[in-house]
């Protein structure tokens, strides 16, 4: 690996913003405490700080010689309503949130990225340093993006990057195209008619019916999307009745779909809703269908992919590149900065797991789960990148894959 030496000596320092971080978890956009972490920290380091961008959102913006032309670098802030498992020091002080996702790497990462760049960086341009609140399903993505993140911050071009357990440690990943999926949630109400669970003939039963629909909702991924593309529908819940002796009069079911294509998640909500009535209709009941379009797909700009894996492979060898690393049906609200300005997403290893010190939980270091805990060799990695990122966008630009640097 050719790691800043600077950034490699000032690891621990980065570490401990991290296990900062993550003793402090905060949830969706109230991440005040995390904002207020990040802007005095980028404010000691002489980078402009502007705050409130998609309400709790910082943006950090540093200046150097005399070009206009801007970069800009994500990472989230947010954490989940978890309880950690975890009993090591730095484990969560705030009861039933976690930072169970590696948000706290991510910025830390970022913040380490910040500080040589202030302190080292020999560039001639804009970089946005763009810390957003609020990506663990609130679209805190998309809050910036209303706010005018790219009219009062202009870039060129954005990159961000993701954790990936089960990834070797020093692996960066990505992919021209789609690398993370379009996502949605659905609820179906079923209404039929009560009875006496001795009476069924007087009853429009909504629990057997709900049971049904379960069942034909199936139908739509194997019989409604061409083999060719990829989608996943899955019904996640299911609740109805309230006694032993009575046939439910309502029943509440709800799951998910995701896809890679936009056109395609929307096409099988209308599917979705055409099915419930239908089925409900022949079992005498009325379905109420409600189809919630949560995150775009993460899709990678082909040039600023090809140019990201160069950066990558620049700092950790070509050997620990994938340049087609396989996509995932997870969703991701850089999405929305995505659809506003070409870059790229990528994954970097978060290893196996076995980098967790005593006082783990019993659980797999994954993300989402109560025993996770980010990789903080990682850090000098992650920044070393971020930084190569800027250094040779600003050097050289992109502007086609047949000039990507």
């Amino acid at each position: 690996m050719k790691l800043i030496p600077e950034i490699v000596a000032s690891a621990d320092m980065i570490r401990a913003f991290r296990r900062h971080l993550h003793a402090r978890p905060e949830l969706g956009y109230d991440v005040h405490g995390t904002s207020q972490f990040v802007a005095e920290r980028l404010s000691e380091w002489g980078i402009e700080v502007t705050r409130g961008i998609g309400k709790t959102g910082v943006v950090g913006t540093l200046r150097r010689g005399t070009s206009t032309r801007a970069i800009g670098l994500r990472a989230d802030m947010d954490a989940l309503p978890i309880e950690e498992a975890n009993t090591f020091e730095h484990r969560s002080q705030h009861a039933g949130m976690m930072h169970a996702c590696g948000h706290d790497g991510h910025t830390s990462m970022l913040l380490g990225a910040a500080r040589y760049l202030a302190l080292e960086g020999d560039f001639d341009g804009v970089v946005h340093f763009i810390f957003q609140p609020a990506e663990e399903g609130l679209a805190g993505g998309r809050a910036m993006v209303q706010d005018g993140l790219f009219d009062r911050f202009p870039c060129e071009a954005i990159f961000g990057v993701h954790n990936w357990p089960g990834l070797p440690v020093g692996h960066i990943g990505s992919r021209p195209g789609p690398l993370m999926a379009a996502s949605a949630t659905f609820e179906v109400i079923v209404t039929g008619i009560g009875s006496h669970a001795a009476m069924p003939h007087a009853s429009a039963d909504a629990l057997l019916t709900a049971s049904q629909i379960v069942v034909a909702l199936q139908s739509i991924v194997s019989r409604n999307v061409d083999p060719i593309d990829s989608a996943v529908l899955s019904v996640c819940k299911i609740n109805g009745g309230r006694a032993d002796n009575v046939i439910a009069k309502e029943c509440r079911l709800s799951g998910a779909v995701r896809t890679f294509d936009d056109s395609l998640l929307r096409s099988i909500g209308t599917r979705i809703e055409e099915v419930a009535q239908s089925v409900a209709k022949a079992f005498g009941c009325e379905a109420l269908v409600e189809f919630r379009l949560a995150y775009p797909a993460t899709v990678n700009d082909p040039d600023m992919a090809a140019f990201a894996m160069d950066v990558a492979q620049s700092v950790v060898g070509r050997d620990n590149v994938s340049r087609a690393i396989r996509p995932t049906m997870a969703g991701e609200d850089f999405a929305f900065m995505l659809k506003e300005c070409r870059g790229c997403y990528a994954f970097i290893g978060n290893g196996d797991g076995s980098h967790r010190e005593p006082g783990s939980g019993v659980g797999p270091c994954e993300l989402h789960n109560d025993s996770y805990d980010f990789n903080d060799e990682l850090l000098p990695i992650g920044a070393t990148y971020f930084v190569q990122l800027v250094n040779t966008y600003l050097k050289d630009g992109v502007r086609s894959s047949s000039n990507a640097s």
